[in-house]
């Protein structure tokens, strides 16, 4: 068989089982709280698993291992931005957030944004929260989309338009059937996927680099001075702003619906510790692997087109056809599926958190079916139409999610109340501010959009608090 074709048999058997997962999931909804929370039931691998895919897939496995490939060993900031987040997230929010939640049966971040508003402010809060939601998911989905379309189409016989609109359709169709449970679950496979990647292909590329003094040695010859330098091209104040803009990518985690639906999903704290174990292994694994992908690519291959094409020019060149066309069907998949946590989020924004879902369990489940449906749509324009790096995509609406929410989040688990207008007033300067620096010219590590908008966000929180009674 040729390469293609056994991709195409295992991409098929691949989405089989993904849709298979998908009917399996719709007998488990009943109402809005098994539909986007999974009736609260979420065990440790699958909510540890599921996160670490929802939060990382395309922009790590191209996006990291591309920019070390460019940036050499500097990019290892960026990793520690993305870990440092994780360990806050999952120590100090995850216990709070399933706590809170539950005692106030709150299903979305929305909920416990707008909780304790009322009137205009709170319709005011509800709806600038979810247009912000899908606005960012829109771009955040069509780099995934982006991400394996370039894939697809280098590999097979396809215009990039079939390539996307095939991956789209899929994902919309299981996301649809099963929700939650069928979103956590296959992002639990897609990350086993990933981090089964994560150990083969480092290994083969020491093995061609014929060991660790090999790659090092390797690495000194083909790089520059500044990609041997730990701040890269910066120095004195500007490399200060580098390590800070990387640094600030750990604020964006606390501001992100997908991710912090898992702990208010968490079935009880001994899943909770048993979790937060899991996914330090599998941040450690991967990240860790993708950064050495991007050097040791920079050794083997010294001139690709595209950066971000540089974990499948390895796969290619390091295995053999039929193993290399199995990695690359089964990365393909989960890069392409981790938009379905998502689509589920922006689902909830319009169907629980606009109320237009409002009425009986059936006619919640079809709305948030139809918005599935119709941000995919949106989101396959977005990455045909206005394409852009998929580093630079997910990390905007990263930036800008976290900026938004993430310091509203951090004052409500906190147990500050901070007056209603001005939660109102936080999000939209986190967000607004979010965009304005990211039009603006690039700063050092973008030290500007990633870390400002969130401490004007905090400050203004902050300046109107008062603390909560018991």
């Amino acid at each position: 068989m040729t390469k293609a074709t056994v991709v195409i048999i295992t991409l098929v058997l691949y989405k089989l089982l993904l849709l298979g997962i998908g009917w399996w999931a719709t007998s488990r909804n009943k109402n809005e709280t098994d539909f986007f929370l999974g009736g609260r039931g979420l065990g440790p691998l699958v909510a540890a698993i599921s996160y670490s895919s929802s939060a990382s897939s395309a922009w790590t496995l191209l996006g990291v291992s591309g920019i070390a490939y460019v940036l050499g060993i500097s990019a290892l900031w960026i990793a520690a931005g993305s870990f440092s987040g994780m360990l806050v997230a999952w120590f100090w929010i995850a216990p709070r957030l399933m706590r809170y939640s539950r005692r106030h049966d709150l299903i979305t971040l929305t909920d416990v944004l707008a909780r304790g508003a009322s009137g205009k402010v709170r319709t005011a809060i509800i709806a600038s929260a979810s247009l912000i939601v899908v606005f960012s998911f829109t771009f955040y989905v069509a780099a995934q989309f982006q991400g394996a379309g370039n894939t697809f189409a280098s590999t097979f016989d396809l215009s990039m338009t079939s390539s996307i609109l095939i991956g789209a359709t899929i994902i919309m169709v299981y996301t649809m059937l099963g929700g939650f449970w069928a979103v956590s679950v296959t992002d639990t496979v897609q990350g086993l996927l990933m981090a089964l990647t994560a150990i083969m292909l480092p290994v083969a590329a020491l093995l061609a680099l014929g060991g660790w003094d090999g790659f090092t040695d390797g690495l000194r010859s083909v790089s520059s001075p500044a990609q041997l330098s730990w701040t890269g091209e910066n120095a004195g104040l500007v490399a200060l702003g580098f390590a800070f803009g990387s640094l600030g990518i750990s604020l964006g985690t606390f501001g992100q619906p997908h991710l912090m639906v898992r702990f208010m999903a968490l079935r009880d704290d001994k899943a909770l510790r048993q979790a937060r174990v899991i996914t330090i292994c599998w941040y450690s694994l991967v990240f860790l692997a993708m950064l050495f992908i991007g050097l040791a690519g920079h050794v083997l291959h010294q001139s690709i087109s595209n950066s971000e094409t540089i974990f499948f020019v390895m796969t290619e060149s390091l295995f053999t056809p039929l193993m290399g066309a199995i990695v690359l069907a089964a990365v393909l998949s989960a890069i392409m599926s981790t938009a379905d946590s998502q689509l589920l989020v922006a689902a909830s924004a319009i169907s629980h958190d606009l109320g237009l879902g409002k009425g009986s369990a059936e006619r919640n489940l079809l709305v948030s079916r139809l918005t599935i449906a119709a941000l995919v749509v949106l989101a396959v324009a977005v990455a045909l139409f206005l394409p852009e790096k998929i580093f630079s995509r997910v990390l905007f609406a990263w930036s800008a999610l976290g900026a938004a929410f993430g310091p509203v989040l951090l004052a409500r688990l906190a147990a500050w109340t901070p007056r209603p207008a001005a939660v109102l007033a936080a999000i939209l300067a986190g967000f607004g501010l979010s965009v304005y620096f990211y039009v603006l010219p690039n700063t050092p590590g973008d030290v500007l959009e990633r870390v400002a908008p969130f401490f004007a966000s905090l400050a203004i929180l902050v300046t109107f608090r008062q603390q909560e009674p018991s």
